[in-house]
Order: structure tokens, then C-alpha cells, then sequence
């Protein structure tokens, strides 16, 4: 089977370099190429892109600006191979990456997967916290990477697959700016395609390099959930309250401190020495233990916060997301 990995890029030359360098050492007799889509970018990767050229099977596309989604698509349409692989710029790849997806795939045929991420040694400590509340079982409940964690894995589009079939039936991602991905699995499945989480299929992914970046973006995921519950009906889950909850019963908690009623900062607080202890001991820092905390504050107050503001928002329509 013939791989074509797709990597829509917008003024991030300099992160696309470390990901191509990445794909040089890709392990394993697996057929791939590679297509680098410049998202309309005023600083573009051209010639980052040049110096690969001799060392992957690699074609660069410029086209006007977008959207990631609307990039995908492109590179897709323009691709050779039988399954497409999707990875946000500012990943790096392990050597065993698409050798384990086409074993997995040879093993267990999906028309989509998806893989888990995880933070690499060179990454400041505050992506390495970031990674820790996006992943950890303690904060997202290993959604995003582990089997029993899960019921129906919803691919995330940092780390997916999509056979050509697939893509046909979907016609791809649509124009939604947040939650796209999401968007897309749930119409993979009215389609009648399966999906799967490969354990072994991880990348190493940068995400946000300040808190504030951070905020932003899980307050853009939270805005998106009550839009694709109301696009999709009967996928609402209890599930994507519990950031809301956790982020008025911390403020409450705190209210009731000062009125001299300890009880709700203590749980609270044996809730953050837990992340603390288990953030240190993966991460091996003290350091990034503490930003952990910093950071799972963050994630639930942003997505908690997003997600209210667009549940009780007079203006559901779907233009605030495209």
C-alpha cells in the first residue's frame, strides 16, 4: 500500500523542517510521499521544502489562504496513494511511526485511525505541561490515546489517517476552523466507515508555546462542542460538562475558603497534588510538575468557559466557526 502524508503549513517554516528531517529517518520498506501544502503563507517553506528533495519523494504546493481543513483537501485531490496520512506542521515523527500504522492496517483495516501524541525531549516545559493536561488520564481521561479509555475513537487531525475510499465518501474535511476533525469522524460514520486508535502510531506534538496560545485555542474546542452536538444529534455526552463544572465548583471552592469553609479546596487540592506527584514523576521535573497544574487550570477554564458561552448562546449558527 502506497502512503501519501499531507502537511498543511501556514508561516511555520521552521517547525516544517524539524517534521521533514523526521520523515527522513522513517523506518521500515513502506511506500510513501510526501505533500507540503503552503496555506496562502507570507513566509513560506519553499526552500526548506528544496532542501528535502533529494532525500524524500516530496511536492510542494502554494496555494491562496484557506483554512487547514480546505489545505488537507487540496493535498489529498493531488495525492498518489491508496491511504493518506494527516499531520499538523509542528510535529516530529518517530523512525517506527508508518511501519507500525501499515502493520496495524494489514492486521485490523479501518478506513480511518488515529494516534496518540507525546511530548518530545526537546520541547520547552511548557509544551511539556500542556502535553501532560491534553493527554493524561487524570485530566482528558486518556481520551486522546488510550484503548480502554474509550469507546468509538474520534481521530484527531495532529495525527489521522484516511483511506482515498474514505476521502471519496466525505469529500474530506469541511470549512469548520475548530472541530473539523470531529466533524469529520462523525461523518465517516454515517458513512459507514470504522475507525481505530493505534497505541503504537504516536507523534510528538508541540501544541501552544505560551498559556495564553493555550487559552485560546481550548476556548475555540469548547466553543465547538455544542455546535457539533447540535450538527450531529444523539452525540452530546454528560462528558463535556464536567470542565464547566470543575471550573464554578473551583471558584465556588475558593468563595467558600475565604468565608472560612475549607472542605472544597481541600478535594481540589488532593485533586492537584495527584496531577503534581504523577505530571513530576512522567516528566521527570518538579518543574513541569508545577506547570501541570497551571496548565489543567488553564485547559478547564478555557474549554469550560468556551463551551457555556456557545451552549447558551443566542447565535448557534454556524458561521462564528467557519
Amino acid at each position: 500500500m502506497m502512503y501519501s502524508i499531507i502537511i498543511p503549513v501556514y508561516n511555520r517554516p521552521l517547525e516544517i523542517e524539524e517534521l521533514l528531517e523526521s520523515l527522513t529517518l522513517l523506518e521500515g520498506a513502506v511506500a510513501f510521499e510526501v505533500l507540503v501544502v503552503e496555506d496562502g503563507s507570507p513566509n513560506t517553506c519553499q526552500d526548506i521544502v528544496k532542501k528535502f528533495e533529494e532525500k524524500l519523494n516530496i511536492h510542494y504546493f502554494l496555494t491562496e489562504n484557506q483554512g487547514a481543513g480546505r489545505s488537507r483537501n487540496y493535498g489529498m485531490q493531488k495525492a498518489k496513494g491508496d491511504y493518506f496520512v494527516i499531520f499538523d506542521s509542528d510535529c516530529i515523527i518517530p523512525p517506527e511511526y508508518l511501519s507500525s500504522v501499515d502493520k496495524a492496517l494489514k492486521d485490523n483495516f479501518t478506513d480511518a485511525y488515529g494516534g496518540p501524541d507525546a511530548a518530545h525531549k526537546s520541547f520547552t516545559d511548557i509544551q511539556k505541561a500542556i502535553n501532560y493536561s491534553m493527554t493524561s488520564v487524570f485530566t482528558t481521561g486518556g481520551i486522546r490515546g488510550n484503548k480502554r479509555a474509550v469507546g468509538k475513537f474520534q481521530p484527531r487531525s495532529f495525527n489521522l489517517g484516511l483511506s482515498k475510499k474514505a476521502f471519496e465518501l466525505t469529500q474530506g474535511f469541511s470549512d469548520l476552523k475548530i472541530g473539523e476533525d470531529i466533524d469529520l469522524t462523525f461523518r465517516l460514520w454515517e458513512n459507514g466507515c470504522n475507525t481505530q486508535l493505534i497505541e503504537t502510531a504516536f507523534v510528538y506534538h508541540k501544541r501552544r508555546n505560551t498559556f495564553g496560545q493555550f487559552y485560546k485555542q481550548t476556548q475555540a474546542f469548547g466553543k465547538a462542542r455544542p455546535f457539533l452536538n447540535k450538527r450531529f444529534p444523539g452525540t452530546a455526552r454528560w462528558t463535556y460538562w464536567f470542565p464547566s463544572l470543575f471550573s464554578f465548583g473551583l471558584l465556588l471552592a475558593l468563595f467558600t475558603f475565604v468565608l472560612g469553609a475549607p472542605f472544597g479546596m481541600l478535594w481540589y487540592g488532593i485533586y492537584y497534588a495527584v496531577l503534581f506527584v504523577h505530571s513530576s514523576a512522567l516528566n521527570k521535573s518538579l518543574r513541569v510538575g508545577a506547570l501541570s497544574l497551571m496548565s489543567t487550570t488553564i485547559q478547564f477554564f478555557g474549554y469550560g468557559l468556551g463551551f457555556l458561552m456557545s451552549q447558551f448562546s443566542r447565535r448557534k449558527s454556524s458561521h462564528s466557526f467557519f
